[in-house]
């Protein structure tokens, strides 16, 4: 039986993505060994649309929650709360995991602001696909973790909900990562400024991933009860 499974690439494809809505808006780049290369963004229509996509990604960041708790009466995710200890002044702009009970309509115990209640749907693409065999490839990150990283382990000052903020998330990307105006400046139709940059901070971080450089809290590792990892890379 022929074991041919085609070409083997000179580099990998690493991506950032972030939900839009029902979509996902995905930044992407080539790596080969200290050459990072990125290319222009892309809209998918579902995060199995993602996985599917040939050549494969070898390391994805997504900013979604992999790993739940199961109710309310559990205490926060600790890499949650790691996060907002770290984010400081930014904190609120890292929202907690639901728990798997409101994910799936089992409880309704916890309030949701509205952008998390529009945001259920894409979580239960990603935790349709959570498994311990697919975090080898696919990690939970968060944008402001990644932005905190590449300002130099310091919280941002702005929201990016505002021009300033917006603007400071652009100078620091363009300054610290090679030729990402290839996806800053690509043509979205329409997909809000501040879910490119979202992608792109992402991208940086799946980068990190690949080189054996990111960093993961919880130190100690965190499982839910399906077995699925709680962590975040940056």
């Amino acid at each position: 039986m022929s074991t041919h499974r085609g070409p083997v690439l000179p580099y990998t494809v690493v991506a950032g993505i972030t939900p839009w809505g029902r979509r996902w808006v995905c930044a992407s780049a080539k790596v080969s060994g200290s050459v990072f290369a990125p290319e222009p963004p892309k809209i998918y229509e579902s995060f199995q649309e993602i996985l599917d996509e040939h050549p494969s990604f070898q390391a994805i960041v997504v900013n979604a929650p992999i790993g739940y708790r199961d109710d309310a009466s559990e205490a926060r995710r600790t890499c949650d709360l790691e996060a907002r200890a770290l984010l400081g002044r930014r904190a609120r702009a890292l929202r907690y995991a639901p728990t798997r009970g409101t994910l799936f309509g089992e409880t309704v115990t916890e309030r949701l602001d509205a952008a998390s209640r529009v945001m259920l749907p894409s979580l239960r693409e990603v935790a349709a696909e959570a498994s311990p065999y697919r975090q080898r490839t696919v990690f939970e990150g968060s944008p402001e973790l990644s932005f905190y990283q590449l300002n130099g382990e310091t919280a941002l000052r702005h929201s990016k909900r505002t021009e300033a903020g917006r603007d400071e998330r652009r100078d620091i990307l363009v300054e610290k990562v090679r030729d990402i105006e290839r996806v800053l400046d690509a043509e979205m139709n329409g997909v809000p400024v501040k879910h490119v940059l979202d992608a792109s901070a992402l991208l940086w971080s799946a980068r990190r991933v690949t080189v054996h450089a990111a960093r993961r809290i919880p130190r100690d590792a965190e499982w839910d009860s399906e077995g699925v990892r709680m962590e975040l890379v940056f």
